[in-house]
């Protein structure tokens, strides 16, 4: 391609992702009564209930999900598929505008490679008991998922041929650990991360895309907060950006903090953000960066009772110092990721629904009050989230 080309290219997929944030905000703006009245705390969902490590489990009943036309605004940013499951979906990975993966409960995992008009289920055989949270997929054939729990609960596993075939990379086999999240810096290196084993987060590594894993020294993480921990909430616990970059979000603690490491993983940082915590139901559940300064953190309480002010804050520089957002998420937020080619643009998720945001986190607007727990978009103005009773969607406008 000739550099006029890619120029064309670039500035082409540049408006596109401006018009994405464009037709995302109208609606918003349509309903500017409905969002600013959205103060309610979250609303009830089957994986709010609290185990002995802080995290969301499946066992507690839930109301149905709010899909009636009359419970949402009229133009809704998100186009439900049909994937014939009730499993709640907090893993996802989104490959690209027709393909994505997502992950769930009841060992659930579904693939689709064409918009959404069909799912694939390609859960691992005998994995009915596990409770994946987290998936990272490289493309449509390869992805790496992450089951929870204590114990042996928690494990890898791995696939190279679209889920037809599943092989187990990391099973855990400390009682103590407790994974919750997993990333990749690329195809072959990428981190997970599990609550305090003896004080200090425990973080795996690879090196070959997922095939095995090593426990990294802990000689570089700075000491937990007693009763801190992750969120496996939405699978953005962890997140990478760049070769070298990772965060780590928390809560459960006295504040809720952010660790951030510049070399995969060996040395930390901690930095107080000012989502509240003091509870093991509040901090910091989801994060998103742009390059390796801005970055979006939100959270709040998951408890359908309680509400969850200073629910959004944002930095400028990696992570060192983290802002208030002006106008915050109404409710508690459990996962948020970037609009492709936007410095301004994100979406924010949660049982309540989705935010806007068109300055950088600073200040959020609903626009849909559908019931979603994570979100994901791609390069190519795809964005895709997933929640509750199997519900998947992908942004049309």
């Amino acid at each position: 391609m000739t550099s006029m080309g890619k120029t064309r290219r670039t500035v082409s997929v540049g408006l596109c992702g401006a018009a994405l944030a464009a037709a995302l905000a109208a609606p918003a703006q349509a309903h500017t009564t409905e969002a600013h009245d959205m103060t309610a705390p979250a609303h009830p969902a089957k994986a709010h209930n609290m185990t002995a490590k802080h995290q969301p489990t499946e066992a507690q009943g839930t109301a149905e999900p709010s899909t009636t036309a009359d419970s949402r605004p009229e133009r809704t940013p998100w186009k439900l598929t049909a994937t014939g499951t009730d499993a709640r979906f907090r893993g996802l990975a989104a490959v690209s505008r027709d393909s994505a993966w997502v992950a769930g409960s009841k060992g659930t995992v579904l693939r689709t490679t064409d918009g959404g008009r069909t799912w694939r289920n390609v859960s691992p055989p005998g994995a009915a008991e596990l409770e994946f949270r987290d998936i990272e997929a490289f493309d449509t054939k390869r992805a790496v998922v992450l089951a929870i729990g204590e114990g042996e609960a928690s494990r890898l596993l791995r696939t190279d041929d679209g889920g037809a075939t599943w092989s187990e990379s990391f099973r855990n086999t400390d009682p103590k650990a407790f994974y919750d999240c997993v990333t990749f810096f690329d195809r072959s290196n990428g981190l997970a991360m599990s609550d305090p084993v003896d004080g200090k987060y425990r973080i795996l590594a690879t090196g070959d895309g997922g095939k095995s894993w090593k426990v990294l020294p802990s000689k570089g993480m700075p000491d937990a907060l007693p009763g801190e921990a992750g969120f496996a909430a939405s699978g953005q616990c962890l997140v990478s950006s760049g070769p070298r970059d990772v965060w780590l979000a928390t809560g459960g603690g006295a504040t809720a903090r952010v660790l951030h490491s510049a070399d995969r993983g060996l040395t930390w940082t901690a930095t107080e953000s000012t989502i509240p915590a003091g509870d093991p139901a509040r901090g910091v559940f989801a994060l998103a960066f742009q390059g390796r300064h801005h970055g979006i953190a939100v959270g709040g309480d998951y408890r359908k009772d309680q509400p969850s002010p200073r629910a959004g804050a944002v930095t400028r520089d990696g992570g060192r110092t983290w802002q208030q957002a002006s106008t915050p998420p109404p409710a508690y937020r459990s996962g948020v990721a970037w609009l492709p080619h936007s410095r301004t643009a994100a979406l924010a998720v949660g049982p309540t629904g989705t935010d806007l945001t068109l300055d950088g986190g600073r200040s959020w607007r609903t626009v849909d009050t559908g019931s979603y727990d994570t979100v994901d978009c791609t390069p190519d103005i795809g964005c895709w989230a997933a929640g509750e009773k199997g519900r998947v969607a992908r942004l049309g406008f």
